[in-house]
């Protein structure tokens, strides 16, 4: 099985899954947390119509983890956690 990391933790995912499925299979529901209020935020549609799952994958910020494909080595960091 492959992996990437996630905030220095590997997470395994199938080929052709994406990054929110992967980290969501792996327990991890939150990534990210809302401005006002400091709510938790990851998958909500899960088909990229919102933006509550964005993550910054490679160094490449706010892209939504519903719609980026995981990657073995991919680097993956928590969403802006201000926005």
């Amino acid at each position: 099985m492959s992996q990437f990391v996630f905030e220095g933790r590997p997470v395994p995912f199938e080929p052709g899954q994406s990054i929110g499925a992967a980290l969501t299979a792996a327990g991890i529901r939150s990534w990210r947390t809302t401005r006002f209020g400091g709510r938790p935020r990851g998958l909500y549609c899960g088909i990229g119509v919102c933006f509550d799952c964005l993550v910054t994958v490679n160094d490449r910020p706010s892209l939504r983890a519903c719609m980026v494909e995981a990657r073995e080595g991919d680097t993956v960091e928590g969403g802006d956690r201000d926005a």
